[in-house]
């Protein structure tokens, strides 16, 4: 009997139809939005910006929008970002190194005072007009804009090919979801032509999704049953030419999705390239939970384990990780860990983790530590890590924690969400801020 592999995953980028024109991917800016505060994945963005936040055991959130304009030959990419930029500033120096024969680079750009201003971002579009700046520096022809915290794969040529050969002032990316998604989403109306002429956000009213439906044609277009009830939602993805963005910025609008595109469609070509594989929001604690937990699957929906599209992080030239004796079941374990007669359970173990004798880890996100305590130099807290005969159930445990022998962390019997001095309950998932210390003992 063969052993089950992971060797078909759902989420392959499909072949590019057509070749994109000589120079046009030299001649394409990416801007990765950094987001602002993450207060909807806090406690993780209390000391790191969101796209800092570790994703998969040992990258980050913001590495994979880089390493998908990477695999798309796009070279040129900036990540806008305001708050707890320290983290993520550190990550992308020591992740992307270009050599000095090449324009490529991968930059961040803070929010700052300038003699045109001094305000924080007010949203994406504020955060790209405060920027134009250094967009025009160089002639670029088009415009690339992500966002920085959605967990996906995409060959950005496509996208480009789509773009450039129906002649389009702005193309945006879309998803096909079903009637019960609808509501989270800014939905979009097009024919086959993929020529926007509608958008309603987050609609909740009968005969107005009606209108928005995707019609027999479409789905037919796009290899879907033609019986199915999909509607086109907006992922945050777009496609602007160079005078069309300087043009939608010459006003006081502050997002791209809430303000840009609505008022573009009526007197512009905006165009939907519409996407049909793996994409996740991991904008909020559950969605970040329960997308690194699906990695532990089988055969997941989205996988690492793509040779033709990998995804690039920091190089940290760790030692392979040391099982002494575990138990495990469903478990991605990162490179530097020791883990000791434990039980682990559908986990995601992040880089650095120490793990003692006895503990039970189960549905839970396990994320490491920054370096490794070269024995015990303060005897007042405990060690790094997961102590002897812990219990842990459907929680995150940030980098640096500390937690001590006999700890139970379970969000039983608690409610969704609630706040205490050394844990989070957000979602119903227990979350422990990094360099948190849990005493002996202690029960969450």
């Amino acid at each position: 009997m063969q052993p089950q592999r992971d060797s078909v995953p759902k989420n392959s980028i499909p072949k590019v139809e057509g070749a994109l024109p000589p120079g046009a991917l030299q001649r394409t800016l990416a801007i990765i939005m950094g987001g602002g505060a993450g207060t909807r994945l806090f406690p993780l963005t209390k000391d790191r910006a969101k796209p800092a936040v570790p994703l998969g055991g040992k990258y980050r959130i913001v590495d994979i929008p880089i390493s998908n304009c990477l695999n798309s030959g796009l070279r040129s990419i900036y990540v806008l970002t305001q708050f707890n930029s320290m983290s993520l500033h550190r990550h992308i120096q020591a992740s992307y190194k270009f050599d000095n024969f090449s324009r490529s680079f991968v930059d961040i750009l803070a929010a700052q005072q300038t003699p045109a201003g001094s305000q924080w971002y007010q949203g994406t579009a504020d955060a790209v007009r405060q920027n134009m700046r250094y967009f025009l520096e160089r002639p670029y022809d088009y415009y690339l804009i992500l966002s920085g915290d959605q967990l996906y794969r995409m060959d950005f040529r496509a996208l480009l090919h789509q773009h450039i050969k129906l002649g389009a002032d702005i193309t945006l990316a879309t998803k096909p979801v079903a009637r019960h998604q609808v509501s989270e989403f800014g939905i979009m109306q097009s024919g086959v032509d993929r020529h926007i002429t509608g958008f309603i956000e987050k609609p909740a009213d009968e005969s107005e999704l009606r209108e928005m439906k995707m019609s027999r044609e479409l789905l037919r277009a796009i290899g879907s049953n033609e019986e199915e009830e999909l509607f086109q939602a907006s992922m945050g993805i777009y496609v602007f030419n160079r005078n069309v963005l300087i043009e939608s910025l010459t006003n006081d609008l502050f997002d791209f999705g809430k303000h840009i595109i609505p008022s573009s469609i009526k007197d512009r070509h905006v165009s939907a390239f519409i996407f049909k594989g793996y994409w996740e929001d991991i904008g909020t604690i559950r969605a970040f939970y329960e997308a690194n937990l699906d990695l532990t699957d089988v055969v997941p929906e989205y996988s690492f384990f793509e040779p033709d599209s990998p995804i690039y992080t920091h190089p940290r030239f760790l030692p392979g990780s040391k099982i002494n004796g575990a138990t495990l079941r469903q478990a991605i374990i990162s490179d530097g860990c020791i883990i000791s007669d434990a039980l682990l359970e559908r986990c995601v173990v992040g880089i650095r983790s120490v793990i003692q004798s006895g503990a039970t880890i189960r549905n839970s996100i396990v994320m490491g530590a920054d370096y490794f305590e070269l024995g015990q130099t303060d005897s007042s807290q405990p060690s790094i890590g997961i102590g002897r005969n812990c219990v842990i159930d459907r929680a995150i445990i940030d980098k640096n924690a500390r937690i001590a022998d006999g700890v139970v962390i379970t969000p039983e019997g608690k409610p969704p969400n609630f706040d205490a001095d050394n844990y989070f309950i957000r979602d119903g998932i227990v979350v422990i801020p990094k360099n948190a210390v849990i005493p002996a003992g202690f029960w969450i």
